[in-house]
């Protein structure tokens, strides 16, 4: 019996790294991709020993440009039929857009947004072909949002996500092949800290949830076909909140949250 193969980004810590033994349980061979090639080597050691499956590792910054194209041949040289696609790797940064340094700007936009969407599109070439597939997008309660004033282009980039993800979910419609959005709020990932935001009330009032238990609802909500996964009732409850009133309202309010605080 041929093996099904899951692809992950951002496998190296935080959801990603959750999500790899949820795969690696069910039997998938797994291909995890990310920055730090010491902790994704040992991940990989520790699933082929613990779940007897195939755990290959590609070491690649993705948030240089041309990533997608990049990883993807080397995933093709690994196996050209890819089960499912994990697009978990992103990054965020906080503070005032005309402060932000234009090179954090440009990376995090290849990463959250164009090698996500490069990954999307070479991985469904074979799915649609093979009339089966799964992907599952991490996108972020921020998405549902109109703005995040002091993260601006961190919201506007998992806006776009949940967007994308959503539009191409529809013209998949019967193909087989289904997409999934994952939209976590707050999370014990180590987000904060690179995103510098610890300092804003959004963090200091909200209470983390796991990342395993974030990892989990994604992954279930993916093998049941969802086409958005809010994990948590309070996250859920500010997802459908979120369009409701003026939009002037919601900026202002982020604006707050987001600020930095002594």
């Amino acid at each position: 019996m041929n093996r099904k193969t899951a692809v992950i980004t951002g496998a190296s810590g935080g959801i990603g790294m959750e999500l790899a033994p949820l795969f690696a349980a069910r039997g998938y061979d797994l291909i995890l991709v990310a920055r730090r090639a010491d902790r994704l080597q040992k991940l990989a050691d520790d699933l082929n020993k613990m779940y007897a499956v195939s755990a290959k590792t590609i070491q690649m910054d993705l948030a240089q440009p041309g990533a997608g194209a990049a990883v993807w041949q080397e995933i093709s040289a690994i196996t050209p039929d890819i089960d499912v696609l994990v697009n978990n790797a992103g990054v965020g940064d906080s503070g005032d857009f005309s402060d932000e340094a234009p090179e954090v700007i440009e990376r995090m936009l290849h990463l959250n947004v164009s090698t996500l969407t490069s990954l999307t599109r070479h991985a469904l070439q074979g799915m649609l072909a093979r009339k089966h597939g799964k992907i599952l997008n991490v996108a972020s309660l921020a998405g549902f949002q109109p703005g995040g004033p002091g993260m601006a282009v961190y919201y506007a980039s998992k806006s776009y996500v949940l967007s994308f993800s959503r539009a191409i979910r529809r013209e998949l419609r019967g193909s087989g092949v289904t997409v999934t959005t994952l939209c976590p709020g707050p999370t014990s990932t180590g987000f904060e800290e690179t995103a510098k935001a610890q300092r804003t009330l959004l963090f200091r009032w909200t209470r983390p949830m796991a990342a395993r238990d974030v990892a989990r609802a994604g992954f279930e909500g993916m093998q049941r076909g969802r086409a958005v996964v809010v994990p948590g009732l309070l996250n859920k409850l500010l997802a459908v909140s979120a369009g409701m009133g003026p939009a002037a309202i919601a900026l202002e309010v982020n604006r707050i949250l987001l600020a930095p605080r002594r």
